[in-house]
């Protein structure tokens, strides 16, 4: 009998990858590019350390200058599985911040209670919780918390975002030492087309109020710098982005789900992910970190105000 060949399996072709969706594509070559540098143990990017201090303290900052942080604390579950509210306190006093945006700080169901000691938060870092529930025993809006070490809250405002999922943003003016702030603390969704219409609500909101230096801090859940990136519509206010420090996942972080953009162009300087041992295992997100300079906005604020 004649002997018939079989053909060989094909073998997978690299070009295959070309066949999923561009985002998938690009999350792919972010991973590759995080598991070659741990191979070769060389940091990706710049990281903070930084130090506890003390209650009260003022970091060594130009007049003007405050410290600001995001971090999703998981409802205090690290990547050891442990609920742990004593360790995420500590994760947040390492940050030394004077205004932090907490992200998943409630419960999500039932009662939504808040899931931190604040009374032994404030004692530590002298950080002060924002009243923004409307659910007694609650810390948050949908989750969004947000501590200020000095100053008073003039106005809060909580949005309902759209989309399945029950998102949300709290909106606070401040009135600091240096001058008024807004902060906005958010959590987008994880579908693309319902964080585009959350970024698009929360841009109308803040166009709509009265024209001081603003913050938008939280989890985005957007990792695409450009476009097709959901987060396009903010790029005229709190524009141009810059390069977005990877935060998720803590262990091998590689996706820049969180964010700290600042309007006017030059309220943000920097900002760094903080990577601490403890910060690595109390959540799946490491926090971020930025220096912001309050007087030099509000400088330029009053200058587009005059114009007008």
């Amino acid at each position: 009998m004649p002997h018939r060949s079989h053909p060989r399996p094909e073998r997978p072709s690299p070009r295959r990858r070309s066949h999923l969706p561009d985002e998938f594509r690009g999350a792919l070559r972010m991973l590759e590019g995080a598991l070659a540098r741990k191979a070769l143990n060389e940091p990706h990017l710049p990281r903070h350390h930084g130090a506890t201090h003390a209650p009260g303290h003022v970091s060594g900052h130009a007049p003007g200058g405050l410290i600001v942080a995001s971090y999703n604390i998981h409802k205090c579950v690290g990547v050891d599985k442990r609920f742990d509210p004593v360790r995420t306190a500590a994760v947040i006093a390492e940050l030394d911040a004077d205004v932090v945006a907490l992200q998943e700080a409630d419960r999500r169901f039932g009662h939504r209670t808040g899931l931190l000691d604040m009374e032994a938060i404030e004692r530590r870092t002298g950080l002060v919780l924002v009243p923004v529930s409307e659910t007694p025993g609650g810390h948050g809006w949908r989750g969004n918390v947000l501590l200020v070490r000095h100053g008073t809250t003039t106005s809060i405002r909580r949005l309902a975002l759209p989309g399945a999922e029950p998102r949300g943003a709290v909106v606070v003016e401040l009135d600091l030492p240096a001058g008024p702030l807004r902060v906005v603390a958010a959590h987008l969704g994880l579908l693309r087309r319902h964080r585009a219409l959350q970024a698009a609500a929360i841009l109308a909101a803040i166009t709509a109020a009265e024209p001081m230096p603003t913050l938008l801090l939280g989890d985005l859940n957007e990792w695409r710098p450009s476009i097709p990136s959901s987060l396009s519509v903010l790029e005229p206010l709190f524009g141009p982005f810059g390069h977005p420090q990877p935060s998720f996942p803590s262990r091998l972080p590689f996706l820049a789900l969180d964010r700290i953009l600042g309007h006017p162009r030059g309220l943000v300087a920097g900002p760094l992910v903080h990577d601490s041992p403890l910060a690595r295992v109390a959540s799946d997100h490491l926090p971020l970190r930025a220096r912001i300079d309050l007087s030099a906005a509000q400088e330029r604020v009053a200058a587009w105000v005059s114009a007008a």
